[in-house]
This record gives structure tokens, C-alpha cells and sequence, in this order.
């Protein structure tokens, strides 16, 4: 920019030099020859202003470019500051569909196990199904411990009458029963049968006289070995018409109740 000025300068100032050679001697207003001193002198001083004013120009622009460039750093920080904050940001997590949603599987042949299951469904809101077998079992007491006594001693599987619909929708699956001569009636071989819990998580309850969970938490894991099978929860037949602190207990513990 400096030899750009230099360059400027000694072109005004060849051409006025060249002016006064030729303007040494001028005609003044009455026809006579006058000294050009003056001319001369103006003609300088003109030089000199146009570059001076050629200089306050250049530096103008190189003031406008010089502020041109500062704004557009600032704007390229100000946008590299966003990008960061941005991408520090944490993605939104996708909500599962399925999150949480429970069913409650139960079989009770006294009511027993139908109040724990009514007081789970009510601190969980999860749906419910009760396992009823095809044909129904005997009201006699002494009788159907015979009959769950022979159903367990040859394997029988007794047919439920109905079907769960979506089994594949829910995550967890409460399954709730009495304890029959130290384990799950029969039917709940039925219903592990004809379902696949792999990739759930199981929770068993049952109710009973004072067996508690027998080993009906190992047969359940061997039943679904793909499933996770939680800590059961046992209710003596006292206890079952008011299961309130024991229900809420287990789920506070297991981390599922609403």
C-alpha cells in the first residue's frame, strides 16, 4: 500500500512539474508576461491536498477492511460457539413403547391369590389374567389335594381356557399361585409351556399355608432360562385377605410399583 501511495505521489507530481515549465511565464490580465511563481506555488499546494486526500481515502478502505474482517471473525466465533454448545447438548433418549408395561398371570383356586394379585394390579395398574383351567378343578379341599397330588406324580399338564392376547407386549409378567404340596400347581407348567418369556422379567408370588416359595423360583428360571426371574414374594393364607404392607414392600424393593 506504501510504494501504491509512492507511486501516486510522484505522478502529480512529474505532471506539475511539467505545468511549470510550461506556465514559467504566463500573459497576466493585461497582455503582459508575469512571474508563475504563484501558479506554481497553488499548483503544489493542490498536489500536496490530492495526496493527502488520495492517502485519507487508502486508509479509509483499509480501515472498512480491516472492520469488514473483524466482523466476520466475530461472526465465525460467534457460530463456531453455538456448534460447540450444540453438540455438547445430550441427544433425547427414545422412550421405549413397551416401557413398563406389565402383566399379572395368576391362578387361585381359595381367592387367596386372586387378593395378592387385585392389591399388585393396584399399586401397578398393570393388566391382569387369571389362569382358569379348561375344566374346572373340585371345591372340595381333601379332594383337590389328591387330584394336585396325582397331577404332579405323572406330569399332567391341565389345559387354561384362555389365551394371553400379545404376550409379546409386556416386559414384565407377575405370576401368581398357591404352593401345592411344595410346588406350582400343574397348570402353571401349562401356561410356561405354551409361552415363551424369553427376554422378560418374571416376578412370582404365591400364597400358601406356610411352604412360602418352596423351590418354585429355581423351577421357574429352569422353565424360561432366557427370562430374569426376581425376588418372590410369599403371603401366608392369614395374611392374604390384607396384603397391602407386604405387596407394597415387594415392589418397593423389586422398584415397580407406580
Amino acid at each position: 500500500m506504501t510504494k501504491r501511495r509512492t507511486v501516486t505521489f510522484l505522478t502529480l507530481l512529474i505532471i506539475i512539474l511539467g505545468i511549470s515549465a510550461c506556465g514559467s511565464r504566463t500573459e497576466d490580465p493585461d497582455g503582459g508576461t508575469g512571474d508563475g511563481a504563484d501558479i506554481q506555488a497553488a499548483q503544489m499546494e493542490q498536489a500536496a491536498q490530492m495526496e493527502q486526500a488520495a492517502q485519507m481515502g487508502q486508509i479509509g478502505q483499509a480501515e472498512q477492511a480491516a472492520q469488514t474482517e473483524q466482523i466476520e471473525r466475530t461472526e465465525q466465533a460467534a457460530q463456531a460457539q453455538q456448534a460447540d454448545t450444540t453438540s455438547s447438548d445430550p441427544a433425547p433418549v427414545a422412550e421405549s413403547e413397551a416401557a413398563g408395561k406389565a402383566l399379572i398371570v395368576y391362578f387361585s383356586w381359595s381367592g387367596n391369590t386372586e387378593n395378592v394379585a387385585a392389591e399388585i394390579r393396584t399399586r401397578t395398574g398393570a393388566d391382569i389374567f387369571e389362569i382358569v383351567p379348561r375344566e374346572a378343578y373340585t371345591e372340595d379341599y381333601d379332594t383337590l389335594l389328591n387330584i394336585a397330588q396325582e397331577e404332579q406324580k405323572n406330569g399332567i399338564r391341565p389345559a387354561i381356557s384362555e389365551k394371553v392376547e400379545d404376550m409379546d407386549s409386556y416386559d414384565l409378567i407377575y405370576v401368581g399361585f398357591p404352593n401345592w404340596w411344595g410346588d406350582m400347581p400343574m397348570i402353571l407348567y401349562s401356561f410356561f409351556d405354551e409361552y415363551d418369556l424369553s427376554g422378560k422379567t418374571i416376578a412370582p408370588f404365591c400364597t400358601s399355608g406356610g411352604s412360602g416359595l418352596s423351590d418354585t423360583v429355581r423351577t421357574i428360571e429352569t422353565l424360561e432360562p432366557d427370562a430374569v426371574v426376581l425376588e418372590g414374594l410369599h403371603i401366608g393364607s392369614s395374611e392374604a385377605d390384607d396384603p397391602e404392607s407386604a405387596v407394597a414392600e415387594w415392589l418397593s424393593n423389586l422398584g415397580t410399583a407406580e
